[in-house]
């Protein structure tokens, strides 16, 4: 039997990716019943260890998959899987050729293997990264890559057949987005509060999206401290005296109490601008 309830499916790269960027709305549309799925790709097996009394090298995908874990619960994610690929570090470096690494990977079997997944769970919204991965890393971007064609081949019984599982079509695909000008402000209140930050005015932070091309955007202070917990979770990235995790009640809630996307694709009818992701969906 099918489960009749909303489901959202987020796709990212490595563990703490999904805390950073969608920890809001995985909390918040949990506590509202919708089942929320996360999919991570990679292990984040070279991630920089920020604090070594909690994990190696030789550990550090173990350690980050409980890491994972810790944070899903806190989140209340339904539904965890890995989608199977090893990190691949950055550009250039001998992790990013391993033959396992993400982005080595096959196009077409890695959209295999989540095409499956999309049709298990019958997911309503999927999000994921834009076409730079957001920042540019590459798992990231091949996230996207292979979240982008999951989502079309999903719901064509041609592609990808499998006994067992019918065919699905997502109703809308998101990518996640941080606004210039929400940056801009935030970094003018820390500054008057005092607080360093990790950039210096006149930077150039080409990975934001100018506030006219936000579609979306979620509210999601009343999860905010939800969100802090699950990044805190991720001990071996995330140290207690990283930047974020220093803020003040007041600036960590500005900064993260709003969670923005820009819709992708939609098969539903939509009005522009949003703050829900299941905006014009019929009713269940």
């Amino acid at each position: 039997m099918q489960d009749a309830r909303r489901t959202l499916m987020a796709v990212h790269a490595h563990p703490d990716d999904e805390a950073i960027a969608t920890g809001g709305v995985l909390a918040r549309y949990a506590a509202e019943g919708v089942r929320t799925v996360l999919v991570t790709c990679t292990r984040g097996e070279v991630g920089e260890i920020v604090d070594p009394s909690v994990a190696q090298p030789d550990n550090l995908a173990e350690v980050r998959e409980r890491e994972l874990r810790a944070a899903c619960a806190i989140l209340g994610v339904s539904a965890l899987h890995w989608l199977g690929y090893r990190d691949s570090g950055m550009m250039g470096t001998p992790d990013n050729a391993h033959p396992d690494a993400f982005w080595q990977a096959d196009l077409d079997e890695a959209t295999g293997r989540l095409v499956a997944l999309m049709r298990r769970y019958r997911p309503d919204v999927v999000v994921t990264y834009n076409a730079n991965g957001f920042y540019g890393h590459p798992d990231h971007i091949q996230a996207h890559r292979v979240t982008t064609a999951a989502f079309a081949a999903a719901g064509d019984p041609a592609r990808y057949p499998e006994p067992g599982l019918a065919p699905w079509q997502p109703r809308k695909l998101y990518h996640t987005a941080v606004s210039r000008e929400g940056l801009v402000e935030f970094a003018r209140l820390a500054r008057a509060a005092g607080v360093e930050l990790p950039f210096a005015e006149g930077d150039e932070l080409d990975w934001l999206t100018p506030a006219t091309e936000i579609t979306t955007t979620v509210d999601v202070r009343a999860f905010a401290d939800t969100k802090r917990a699950a990044l805190a979770a991720h001990r071996s990235q995330v140290g207690p005296e990283t930047f974020f995790l220093m803020l003040p009640p007041e600036l960590w809630t500005l900064a993260f109490g709003v969670e923005e996307f820009v819709l992708a694709t939609s098969h539903v009818p939509v009005r522009l601008p949003e703050t829900d992701l299941f905006a014009g969906l019929p009713p269940l």
